[in-house]
């Protein structure tokens, strides 16, 4: 989400009339902080130590999502950092001041990753330096990865440091599209090759999940050092190529699948906070989490976190 739900709802002082569509989505944000809370105690209960990264729908760190309400103390305690995509470069270099204005009330207290994708290759160094200067893990996409597919060549903050903690990571890698490597082993070895404090990754490589002998090979640097390697997961729309999906699945059959994802065919925002949903994500022994869990993984990215506000709105 690359805008404020609280311009969304802001009216003039003479009315306290809320419409419809905006106080489902008030609901459903409520619904989304419960969401990641209880996700983060299933997790934190194997491993107080597991990381949890919610990507944007930043508005989720206020009380009712509401600026003027507060910081809502029981989501930011159960997170351990937060991502956000284009911050700092959309289609040109201009900084979304509404979520840079979120992101400055928690970077003293949260990790925050940001990773622009940068259309003009001559805008990289001036995203870069302004990331870094605001304190914030830099993860610049540029032309030919806007996917998520390649490993850049230069590491921000490159360092030898054992990494054990999100807090510590002066650096990130987001690699969750693997189409550019044949093989399992291909993949784990170019990974394994860098030096990056902390990387995301999809559990799944070929449709087959990570094992542990995977994780542990890739949580050394290539110096020696050791890194987290965090679990991607898609937790505000189901995707149609992942084991959980029935082939006969279509939109409101199962009734918690609402919409699709625009832009992406294969993807479809779902009612997160139905009981079926949230059964397959976390909270039983075949879970997606405890998929996750099992493979020794460092933490999750929650992905779509902001789908409170898209089941409403455009």
């Amino acid at each position: 989400m690359k805008i404020g739900l609280f311009s969304l709802l802001f009216l003039p002082l003479f009315t306290s009339f809320i419409p419809p569509k905006e106080n489902n989505t008030v609901k459903a944000g409520l619904k989304m902080q419960d969401f990641v809370i209880k996700i983060s105690k299933y997790a934190k209960d194997f491993d107080p130590n597991f990381a949890i990264i919610p990507q944007n729908g930043l508005d989720l760190v206020f009380n009712k999502i509401d600026p003027s309400e507060g910081l809502n103390e029981k989501y930011l305690n159960a997170i351990d950092g937060m991502g956000v995509e284009d911050l700092f470069f959309d289609k040109t270099l201009k900084t979304d001041s509404y979520r840079y204005s979120v992101l400055k009330k928690v970077k003293d207290r949260k990790k925050i990753i940001v990773s622009d994708f940068i259309t003009n290759d001559s805008d990289v160094e001036k995203v870069v330096a302004k990331t870094t200067e605001e304190g914030f893990l830099c993860f610049p996409r540029v032309s030919n990865n806007e996917f998520y597919k390649t490993i850049p060549s230069e590491i921000i903050n490159e360092n030898s440091n054992d990494i054990k903690l999100f807090s510590e990571a002066q650096n990130f890698l987001y690699l969750i599209n693997c189409s550019e490597f044949k093989t399992k082993s291909d993949y784990i070895k170019a990974i394994s090759n860098t030096n990056y404090d902390a990387v995301a990754i999809d559990l799944f490589f070929d449709d087959r999940p990570l094992t542990k002998a995977d994780l542990e090979q890739l949580k050394i640097k290539s110096n020696g050092g050791k890194r987290l390697v965090i679990a991607y997961i898609n937790i505000g729309a189901a995707e149609n190529w992942r084991y959980y999906w029935s082939g006969n699945w279509i939109v409101n059959d199962p009734v918690w699948i609402k919409k699709q994802y625009p832009g992406y065919e294969n993807e479809f925002y779902v009612q997160f906070w139905h009981e079926d949903w949230q059964n397959i994500i976390f909270g039983n022994e075949t879970s997606y989490f405890k998929k996750i869990i099992d493979a020794g993984f460092s933490g999750a990215y929650l992905d779509n976190t902001e789908a409170y506000y898209f089941l409403y709105n455009k």
